[in-house]
């Protein structure tokens, strides 16, 4: 007799992620475990998986240290990680920023920015070559929504990428119910943190009041669509994202500010583009940059009719100056004339 279907999904998805990867044997893999039920499913299928294709597996957790017993709950992943099989297991724990601090985009931004920092770090000291996330097709449909909300455009409608770096998402076209049923069938408890059902952050209502919503008004099947909006549309981002390179190589390959005619010959579907690109480049949060403030931008190189500058998340400031765009801290901000 075989595994129960849902187990069985969670370690297919995670062996095509795995064999498609071009890992070496013997390579390391990390599965990043919260405790909650996407990635201890995900780690439990790295367990099978991994050795069955010469891989070494091992878990690492991150401690947010947002939450009175946060260090306690991280030991306890770590040993449930080590009591699966993994091996070497990490729990790492961060400083996220807070309000005030430079370059802060609000609090779900900042444990996204400290989670990769400590995850990269820890597959760093491990000689890990890949880290695996347990993102699923529900997180994929909210991402979309979050994005379409902000008005962040094609990019982030495309939501998460099934890779990224070193980190690779195998789950994202499985379900939440899925990772849970696998989970009770494998006899494994997971941890739902308080914080995934806590108003105060966005993603948190999409997930419990919006998505609901839409289910119940549209019928079943919207996370699917969404997650499926967001792979026929990342294809389209990439193949921008590549001219939007060449066209910032082109247009300042010094790094000494962007040409204003240049900007304004270049389409309007590429210009915004490039904007954004040069915004987070000076230190925009992606998370927190929406199209107004690409628009903000726009306007200084077409609409322009001496505003100052264009204030934008993270501390950056636009301005137009001596024929360019230039892009930077407000802090760090020159006193050069103006057009």
């Amino acid at each position: 007799m075989g595994p129960h279907p849902a187990v069985a999904q969670v370690r297919l998805a995670v062996r095509h992620c795995l064999s498609g990867a071009g890992l070496a044997p013997g390579d390391l893999v990390l599965a990043a475990c919260s405790g909650g039920a996407d990635s201890l499913a995900l780690a439990a299928a790295l367990v099978f998986e991994g050795p069955r294709l010469g891989l070494s597996a091992g878990g690492v957790t991150v401690d947010h240290r947002l939450q009175d017993g946060s260090a306690q709950q991280a030991l306890k992943v770590a040993k449930t990680l080590e009591a699966m099989g993994l091996d070497p297991v990490r729990a790492v724990a961060v400083d996220v920023a807070r309000p005030g601090d430079v370059g802060y985009a609000g609090p779900e931004a900042a444990a996204r920015a400290a989670r990769y920092q400590a995850l990269d770090r820890a597959a760093q000291d491990t000689g890990a070559v890949a880290v695996l996330l347990g993102h699923t097709r529900d997180d994929q449909a909210e991402s979309v929504l979050l994005g379409l909300a902000r008005g962040s455009g094609p990019r982030s409608l495309a939501g998460m990428p099934p890779r990224q770096g070193r980190c690779l998402r195998p789950l994202l076209e499985i379900g939440r119910a899925q990772t849970r049923a696998a989970c009770a069938a494998l006899g494994l408890e997971p941890w739902d943190d308080p914080q995934n059902a806590d108003p105060g952050f966005a993603r948190a209502r999409v997930r419990h009041r919006v998505l609901p919503v839409l289910e119940a008004e549209l019928g079943p099947g919207v996370a699917q669509a969404l997650a499926r909006t967001a792979g026929q549309l990342r294809a389209d981002a990439d193949l921008l994202d590549s001219l939007v390179s060449t066209a910032l190589q082109r247009l300042d390959p010094g790094g000494s500010g962007l040409p204003v005619a240049d900007l304004a010959a270049l389409h309007p579907a590429l210009r915004s583009r490039v904007l954004r690109t040069a915004a987070i480049a000076a230190g925009c949060p992606p998370g927190a940059l929406t199209a107004r403030h690409v628009a903000s931008l726009d306007a200084l190189v077409t609409g322009w009719r001496g505003q100052r500058w264009a204030d934008l998340p993270g501390g950056v400031r636009g301005r137009r100056a001596c024929g360019k765009l230039l892009l930077h801290t407000s802090s760090g901000e020159d006193t050069g004339g103006r057009d």
